[in-house]
């Protein structure tokens, strides 16, 4: 016999099927049982939840004491804590969608501004095209000065240096030596190796030469900077001009820098103004047995099968100054370069850039080693000052634990 349940608020009533008929003291028996089973298991129910919440309660105390017992666990908790409260997306986050909105109406207003920054770079560079011009001149009057092509007249050659007294006494010294020596200074041409010991100068540059690359530079004779014509793309070239020499038949060896000066479409915020971005060499026509950017090497091998031995030789890359006009290319399919490429194609740029902001303009006072002795200065300033304000800081840590009544 099937028996269905049918709900009216509290009371159960069970349906009886047709044609059956029960007592009414059967009736109750049945009624009573089913609701005092019914509440036990609701006591059950309630008993089981107040134990479990109690529980769960009486870790999390537990769990919370053994977190106040731990400095380091409390420690890193304020740290958290405190990143989360000092990082600017999250409090621009709490703003009204008004002031958002504002706010990404100024970030458009900034990427306009990067743009007419780009463009204020584009008019430098056309200023240094136009300046450039106006160096020249001054540059060629010091080629022939360098290489004993002209020789500056009386009003062109005097110089009052802060230590004239002390030029003074060595100039009357000079002028009691014999003369055979100077006949000897009589006979020297312009300024002997004036570049050459510019390379030995200047760190960045002597670390790229090696011992087989000096004879070769001892034959450079200028450098100048070109910067592109109006209308094409930002770029400037090195010329390196060489002397007649055994090693390798081009009179002018050169090194092109482009540049970008645009803002990334798709991180338009990091624009700082032009970069370079690829550099393009020259080909160097290497006498006979003259190329010092490659070496040769013997390697033996041994066949297989019949044992014999054999040697061979193998040019292999060397390293040489000269490896310079061979630069890493840049790969216009968006391929990235491994780390090591990276590297020396960044070293690259930087050099180049040395070269026209630096070498160029100030190639007397590189050769002097009076621009080193600045840079130099300018460094040890620095590195006072990071020292000074390091000393300020510890000075103003220790006044505050003095000051805290918890220390």
């Amino acid at each position: 016999m099937n028996v269905k349940t049918q709900c009216f608020g509290t009371a159960h009533f069970p349906l009886v099927a047709k044609g059956t008929t029960l007592g009414s003291e059967t009736r109750l028996k049945v009624d009573t049982g089913t609701q005092m089973a019914d509440n036990s298991k609701t006591e059950d129910t309630a008993s089981d939840s107040l134990e479990a919440a109690k529980n769960a309660s009486n870790k999390k105390e537990k769990l919370a004491d053994q977190v106040m017992q731990n400095p380091q666990a409390l420690a890193a908790l304020q740290e958290r804590l405190d990143n989360t409260a000092l990082t600017p997306s999250s409090y621009i986050d709490t703003f009204p969608k008004a002031v958002i909105r504002r706010i990404d109406a100024l970030k458009k207003l900034q990427v306009k501004c990067a743009h007419i920054e780009a463009k204020f770079y584009e008019e430098v560079h056309d200023l240094e095209r136009k300046y450039a011009a106006l160096y020249q001149p001054l540059f060629d009057k010091r080629r022939e000065f360098i290489n004993g092509e002209a020789e500056p007249t009386d009003a062109e050659a005097e110089w009052h240096s802060e230590n004239e007294e002390e030029e003074k006494l060595a100039g009357d010294l000079k002028n009691a030596m014999v003369i055979e020596e100077k006949a000897e200074e009589t006979n020297v041409k312009g300024i002997p190796d004036f570049w050459f010991t510019i390379f030995r100068n200047v760190d960045m540059l002597s670390e790229l030469v090696q011992e087989y690359d000096e004879p070769i530079l001892k034959h450079l004779q200028d450098i100048k900077v070109k910067f592109s014509e109006p209308g094409q793309p930002m770029s400037f070239s090195l010329e390196f001009h060489f002397g007649p020499n055994d090693y390798f038949s081009n009179s002018v060896l050169t090194k092109t820098y482009k540049m970008k000066s645009e803002p990334d479409k798709t991180d338009p915020f990091s624009f700082e103004g032009p970069e370079i971005v690829d550099c393009e060499g020259c080909t160097i026509d290497w006498k006979k047995g003259k190329n010092v950017t490659v070496k040769t090497i013997k390697k033996k091998q041994k066949h297989k099968g019949r044992g014999t031995v054999r040697t061979i030789t193998k040019q292999v890359p060397n390293d040489s100054f000269f490896n310079f006009f061979s630069p890493i290319k840049v790969s216009g399919d968006g391929e990235s370069l491994d780390e090591d490429s990276e590297y020396t194609l960044a070293a690259d740029f930087e050099i180049g850039h040395f070269f026209r902001e630096r070498i160029v303009p100030r190639a007397v006072l590189y050769f002097t080693g009076e621009a080193i002795e600045d840079d130099d200065n300018f460094e040890e300033d620095e590195e006072g000052e990071e020292e000074e304000l390091e000393g300020e800081e510890e000075g103003e840590e220790e006044e505050d634990a003095e000051g805290d009544p918890k220390v």
